[in-house]
């Protein structure tokens, strides 16, 4: 059981609603991850507990729930952790830079609190993990480490039939989430992505980018930091699994189906 030394707090605005939030990770003893919404009751970040996948993953139960919750969850895969207790006083978690850095370094300056001696327990899958429809793919494989790739379609110069296979966890844990600049404006006035400034999302243009990139191909690393905190919420590590992990043109939905199947599967 893995947890941080002390407490500590963050604020900033939602990416859809661009409300604020302050949140304060809490050490816990539990060995669960527990979101406490505005002094609601607490529901664990189980993916049995996902609510919502459209534009981002929401968890809750019947009297609350909390938005954007992916980012976070990869940030608690890379550190190890596995016993928090998360406490929000908004709908959505901040946004922050739009990457799981800030939440990583966040926990880092909480100090981990590991057990002596305690090594990570791996796991794998007593049968493959699939989900085919169309275009979109998943495979989940039994394999002696793991292997994440993931390919992606857009029609974007950079993006066209590319593909990104996991290796430098710095570059995932940096990398933004993205969009289609020309569709900014639709998804605002529909009252979503009014969070979304030049330093939290790239946007993607016809020939190029409106920022910087963090890394080469960094959106298709942001499918990657994504799917890790979706898998993260079948309650073990997939950092820790032995598998190799084939995505094509997939999202939150098709993650979370994925989940669901791969907890009823570990071995």
């Amino acid at each position: 059981m893995t947890s941080i030394r002390k407490e500590v707090e963050i604020s900033g605005s939602g990416l859809m609603k661009n409300k604020p939030c302050t949140v304060r990770l809490v050490p816990s003893k539990t060995g669960k991850i527990r979101y406490f919404v505005k002094n609601a009751e607490p529901f664990d970040a189980d993916v049995d507990n996902v609510i919502s996948t459209q534009n981002c993953v929401v968890l809750g139960n019947k009297k609350s729930s909390i938005m954007l919750t992916e980012h976070l969850s990869a940030a608690l895969a890379f550190c190890g952790i596995d016993s928090l207790d998360i406490h929000a006083d908004g709908e959505e978690l901040p946004i922050l830079d739009g990457s799981a850095k800030e939440w990583v370094e966040l926990l880092k300056g909480a100090g981990i609190d590991k057990p002596l001696l305690e090594k990570p327990r791996h796991y794998t899958v007593s049968e493959p993990v699939y989900y085919l429809n169309g275009k979109t793919s998943l495979v989940i494989l039994p394999a002696d480490e793991l292997r994440i790739t993931y390919a992606v379609n857009y029609d974007h110069p950079d993006l066209k039939q590319r593909w990104v296979t996991f290796g430098k966890p710095k570059e995932i844990i940096e990398a933004r989430t993205f969009g289609f600049y020309k569709d900014l404006k639709k998804f605002q006035t529909l009252g979503l992505a009014r969070g979304v400034t030049l330093e939290n999302t790239v946007g993607l243009t016809d020939n190029g980018y409106t920022t910087e990139l963090h890394s080469e191909n960094e959106p298709i690393k942001h499918k990657i930091l994504d799917l890790i905190g979706d898998l993260y919420l079948t309650g073990i590590n997939p950092l820790n699994l032995k598998a190799q992990i084939l995505v094509k043109e997939a999202g939150h939905a098709v993650h979370v189906k994925a989940a669901r199947e791969l907890k009823g599967k570990l071995i």
